[in-house]
C-alpha cells in the first residue's frame, strides 16, 4: 500500500505499484509485462478516478493486492476521460485452487462505484484508514 505514488504517466504508475509486491526485478519485470499486455486489450481505468490493473502471472503463487493513490491525478485513459487517482493492483498466479482472482476483482469493481468512496480514498491520512475503509464497505 502506498499513500502517495510519485508516478506522474500511466506508464510510471504500474512499476510502481509491482514494486509494492516485493517480487524482486525480473518477477518484476515479467509482471510489467502482463500488466501491460492486459493494458493494451482496454484501459483498466474503471471511471470516477479509479483503476484495477490486474493480470495472472506464475511470478505469484497465491493472489496479491498493492494500493496506490496519486492525488494530482494521472492520464490512464479511463472509460469516463478523467484522470485516475486511485489504482488497486490484482496479481493471481495461472491457476489457485481458492480461485479468488475474479470474486476480488468483482468486490474491488463495486467498491469503486459506491458514490463516496473516491472522495474518501483522497481524504485517507493512514493505511489504517484505508483498511477500516475496505472493513466499513464489506471488502
Amino acid at each position: 500500500m502506498q499513500l502517495s505514488l510519485a508516478g506522474r504517466q500511466r506508464d510510471d504508475i504500474l512499476p510502481e505499484l509491482v514494486a509494492l509486491l516485493h517480487v524482486g526485478d525480473d518477477p518484476a519485470a515479467t509482471l510489467l509485462k502482463a500488466l501491460h499486455r492486459r493494458e493494451s486489450l482496454g484501459s483498466t481505468g474503471v471511471g470516477r478516478g479509479i483503476a484495477i490493473p490486474h493480470c495472472r502471472s506464475p511470478v505469484v503463487d497465491q493472489l496479491r493486492l498493492a494500493y496506490g493513490r496519486q492525488c494530482e491525478g494521472v492520464d490512464y485513459q479511463a472509460i469516463d476521460g478523467k484522470p485516475v487517482h486511485h489504482f488497486f493492483l490484482i496479481v493471481a498466479p495461472p491457476v489457485e485452487a481458492s480461485n479468488l482472482y475474479l470474486p476480488v476483482l468483482g468486490r474491488i469493481a463495486q467498491f469503486a462505484k459506491e458514490l463516496d468512496v473516491p472522495e474518501r480514498l483522497l481524504a485517507l491520512g493512514s493505511p489504517a484508514e484505508f483498511f477500516s475503509l475496505l472493513e466499513e464497505k464489506g471488502v
